[in-house]
């Protein structure tokens, strides 16, 4: 069939911002860019207590997209959870992640899922359901290999990654290899910035740590970097501009990114295209199917002496820096959003 019209789906959590919520702004820009006619349908979701979680997916269950004002919509995109339970004749998932509580973060300090009756049967319930509504879809693509794997180990379900551009991608520029390591990204516990204010306690004097972003764990961050002793040495910027986040990207020494078992990161393909090298962990997920050991970045333990090392060794030959921040140029810079468009919308 040939596709015009196009509705891409988020579930979206009032007054957060973050990647999932830039990633379907910049489908429906790119959509609209190539002639479609795309607009985004947005569903607030609350998943605490969890007894709101299944309501949350039973109302994107009750939409009808089929057609709006009379006219029919042609293709509907679905995200993250649970986006894909929408009902619509034509449905492809581009699969940012299901709801990670329930599935490898469970019985992790990540997650609030317990091995209690009612936890393990809510678990079975929403993999179940996600198993069921993503096999609606005509197509399952994900956002990288490591959604993938969780789709074919969970679900039984096999899906295509399908990699893209950061927003910032055309913007990013390098610059000179400074004397401060660059965290980007939200606060949260998941995301373990804890590591890498940790790991410059560790380190000497003349190295700094900067952090853009803002989140719940944002005060226990701050507690821990005075805890340790460098408060003077971690800037805590929060949530910061265009123009700030690519001057911090210029000039930082390297970029430190370390969450666990992350799905995709737009900071590892913005720090490379701003040709910093990533110091990322070996359990960090999506950031390995970028970062090389040695070639692009660091890969290391999830342990601040680990990450220290990391720091320090790239401050001490800032040349070797800039030669892995060039090698992981070379990886993003082939990264475009024409072959995304072409699979989602089924012209290729």
């Amino acid at each position: 069939m040939s596709v015009r019209t196009i509705l891409v789906c988020e579930a979206q959590v009032p007054f957060v911002h973050g990647g999932a919520e830039i990633h379907v702004r910049e489908l429906v820009r790119e959509l609209r860019a190539r002639g479609y006619e795309a607009e985004l349908v947005s569903v607030p979701f609350k998943w605490y207590p969890k007894e709101e979680i299944l309501p949350h997916a039973a109302a994107w269950r009750l939409l009808d997209l089929s057609e709006s004002n009379g006219r029919p919509i042609d293709l509907v995109i679905a995200s993250k959870f649970p986006s894909y339970f929408a009902r619509h004749s034509n449905k492809v998932a581009w699969l940012i992640h299901q709801y990670r509580a329930a599935y490898e973060l469970a019985g992790t300090p990540y997650s609030d899922f317990a091995h209690t009756d009612s936890d393990v049967g809510l678990r079975d319930r929403l993999i179940d359901l996600d198993t069921r509504m993503l096999g609606e879809c005509r197509r399952v693509f994900t956002n990288a290999r490591n959604t993938a794997a969780r789709l074919a180990k969970f679900n039984g379900l096999q899906a295509e990654p399908l990699y893209h551009p950061p927003r910032l991608a055309p913007r990013l520029t390098p610059g000179a290899y400074g004397d401060y390591i660059l965290c980007v990204g939200r606060i949260e516990s998941v995301k373990r910035v804890d590591l890498a204010i940790s790991a410059i306690a560790k380190c000497g004097q003349g190295l700094r740590l900067v952090i853009a972003g803002d989140g719940t764990q944002r005060a226990n961050a701050e507690r821990l970097a005075q805890s340790v002793g460098v408060q003077d040495r971690v800037a805590f910027l929060g949530s910061v501009g265009d123009e700030t986040l690519l001057e911090l990207y210029r000039d930082a020494l390297a970029v430190v990114y370390p969450p666990f078992d992350e799905d995709f990161g737009y900071v590892t393909l913005e720090a490379f295209l701003a040709r910093k090298p990533v110091v990322t962990c070996t359990d960090s997920g999506g950031p390995n199917e970028f970062v090389v050991h040695g070639e692009n970045g660091v890969v290391c333990e999830p342990v601040a002496e680990a990450i220290a090392d990391a720091f320090e060794s790239l401050a001490a030959d800032r040349g070797r820096a800039a030669a892995l921040g060039d090698a992981g140029f070379e990886v993003a810079r082939r990264i475009s959003w024409d072959g995304v468009i072409e699979k989602l919308v089924g012209t290729s």
